[in-house]
């Protein structure tokens, strides 16, 4: 397979660790923003340096948006799902109906919904 293989760069983008967790977690709840401390916050045992280094590569790759509010003080930054990222969320959500039919059962992994989930 070559590299420039659309296959071959969506499966480089979303094989990397923390990945699929962070836009999922952009995804979850009623806001459709997430600073950086509640990102923090949810993704257990990720390192600053990684979920940094994750939000800039989705940022590039047009998944993620950082917004910054410069008006008060101190200065919050923000991230969101684009357009593409929302897009993408039914993918993820096809893989997890993959995995809870031939794969991984659990009990705490019942819902579909990934927006609703609290784990």
């Amino acid at each position: 397979m070559q590299k420039d293989c659309s296959i071959y760069r969506i499966a480089d983008l979303i094989g990397k660790r923390w990945t699929i967790l962070i836009l999922l977690e952009l995804h979850k709840g009623s806001g459709s923003r997430k600073r950086y401390g509640e990102l923090k916050a949810s993704l257990l045992g990720i390192t600053p340096k990684m979920l940094s280094m994750r939000l800039k590569e989705l940022s590039r790759q047009g998944l993620v948006k950082k917004s910054v509010n410069a008006v008060s003080f101190p200065i919050k930054s923000e991230y969101g799902l684009t357009a593409s990222g929302r897009a993408f969320i039914p993918v993820i959500t096809g893989m997890k109906g993959w995995t809870l039919k031939w794969k991984f059962k659990n009990e705490e992994c019942k819902s579909m919904e990934c927006g609703d989930c609290k784990y």
